[in-house]
């Protein structure tokens, strides 16, 4: 398995971008939040993950999955561990609320619960939110020589 680290508006996700249930104008070439966007395709570009920093209102201290789709036949949870490791090499230590998800009570979080986060609370348009807290941060994922971060990945 290889992530790879693409541009916020890369063509090459917008169709997985497009069939997240959180898009709110599919086709755009934009798809990521304003603000600093770590996004990660598969090597095979049927993952796609996108971690966000900037200026919350919400009262947390803490960096944000803004959008994370497997359509390939990747286990979920493995996908979101080495995600978050990239994360860290990329941005360093986490803030102090760590990580946090919104996923959609119908997905019911499964896959981030695999990987570590927890139950922090509910949006008010009904949406679960997770945190994975700073001190349960995987270790960075450094680059391999060709500049791509590859690992051995289970494969349902």
């Amino acid at each position: 398995m290889t992530w790879v680290q693409i541009k916020k508006a890369d063509h090459r996700a917008l169709e997985l971008a497009d069939r997240h249930y959180t898009r709110q104008k599919p086709g755009t070439p934009q798809f990521c939040r304003p603000g600093h966007n770590i996004v990660l395709l598969s090597a095979d570009e049927m993952a796609l993950w996108v971690t966000w920093r900037g200026i919350r209102d919400d009262g947390w201290d803490a960096w944000e999955c803004t959008m994370f789709r497997n359509e390939g036949n990747y286990l979920s949870s493995h996908l979101i561990v080495l995600a978050l490791g990239i994360t860290r090499n990329l941005w360093g230590r986490p803030p102090k609320d760590g990580l946090i998800t919104y996923v959609g009570e119908h997905l019911r979080g499964g896959c981030f619960y695999a990987a570590g986060f927890r139950k922090a609370g509910m949006s008010k348009s009904g949406k679960v939110l997770l945190q994975l807290s700073a001190d349960r941060f995987p270790p960075p994922l450094e680059t391999a020589e060709d500049g791509l971060f590859h690992h051995e990945m289970i494969v349902i």
